[in-house]
Formats: C-alpha cells, sequence, structure tokens
C-alpha cells in the first residue's frame, strides 16, 4: 500500500542523508521525497512516499523515531489530508494538435508557461492520480520531452497534526 509519511526534522547537514540512509540500508524504497524549512527556520519538513504493509510503515516509523535529527513522524495517508504535486511536462506538438493541448490543459487546470518554436511547457498541480492521468493523456497528442514532478506534498485536514512545536 502507498503512504505519504511526514516527518519534521532538525534542519542540520546530514539530517536528510541519515534519513535515506535508513530506507537504503534495510532495502525500502523512497518513491519520492519532498524537504523544505517550515516556518521555524531550524526545522524542515520531509515528505516522503513509500510502499508497503501497515507493519512495514509502523517499523520505518519507529527506526525513524530512533534518529537524532527527527522531532515527529506522522503517516498522513492513515487520516484526511490533502495531498499535492506540482509537474512541469516540456512538450513538442505540431501547429495542428494545439487546440487538442489547450483543451487537455484547460480540462485538468493546468497552464502553459512557454511556448518556443513547437516546444511548450505546461505546468500542472494536482493529486499524483491527477498527474498521471495528464501525462497519459497529453503522451497521446504530443511528444512529451521532459516531465519533472516534485513528489508528493501532504497536510493534515483541520488543526495541525504536525508542527515544528509537536514532540515524539
Amino acid at each position: 500500500m502507498r503512504h505519504v509519511i511526514s516527518i519534521l526534522l532538525q534542519n542540520e547537514a546530514g539530517a536528510l542523508a541519515r534519513v535515506a540512509d535508513l530506507f537504503s540500508s534495510r532495502a525500502y524504497n523512497i518513491e519520492s521525497l519532498n524537504v523544505a524549512p517550515t516556518s521555524d527556520e531550524m526545522v524542515s519538513r520531509l515528505t516522503l512516499v513509500t510502499h508497503g504493509s501497515d507493519d512495514v510503515i509502523d517499523q520505518i516509523s519507529k527506526q525513524l523515531a530512533k534518529l537524532v535529527d527527527v522531532i515527529n513522524i506522522i503517516d498522513m495517508t492513515s487520516g484526511d489530508h490533502i495531498e499535492r504535486e506540482i509537474a512541469l511536462f516540456k512538450l513538442q506538438i505540431e501547429e495542428s494538435g494545439l487546440e487538442n493541448l489547450e483543451a487537455l490543459v484547460r480540462d485538468f487546470g493546468a497552464k502553459i508557461l512557454d511556448t518556443y518554436e513547437g516546444h511548450y511547457t505546461v505546468e500542472l498541480i494536482g493529486g499524483s492520480a491527477d498527474i498521471d492521468r495528464f501525462m497519459n493523456n497529453i503522451g497521446a497528442k504530443a511528444e512529451i520531452l521532459t516531465v519533472v514532478r516534485s513528489g508528493a506534498m501532504a497536510v493534515a485536514r483541520g488543526a495541525p497534526v504536525l508542527n515544528p512545536t509537536s514532540s515524539l
């Protein structure tokens, strides 16, 4: 099962490497990883997506909690949350297909950021499934030259369940 895990960790050199090393040393795969500082410059929020049974995710969480840099952890998948990802697509399309591209962009709520000699850069913000669907649809209408995805970002609905002042 796919899990989105949100981790608050001290914003220090090597903290991210220790988290990644924990995954690699136990042969767990990180599907996507997104990290940036929070409103507290001493704390970063790391959002990662991985696959595993509930038991495996529980074991991962216990191991992460032992890392000195980790402040708090939550499996966002277990609660109501909002998840988004940003994707940039570099496309090549013949002028005759431009109307189809514009219709698809409109249907998905995407934006054309740049056009240059038959090359189009398109931005889409949405859930991972939305981005996958867009990619499948656009692939039939244009040549996909490049895809850049941010990886999942997630936040719990309602009151914060994981903030820099929380502790394990």
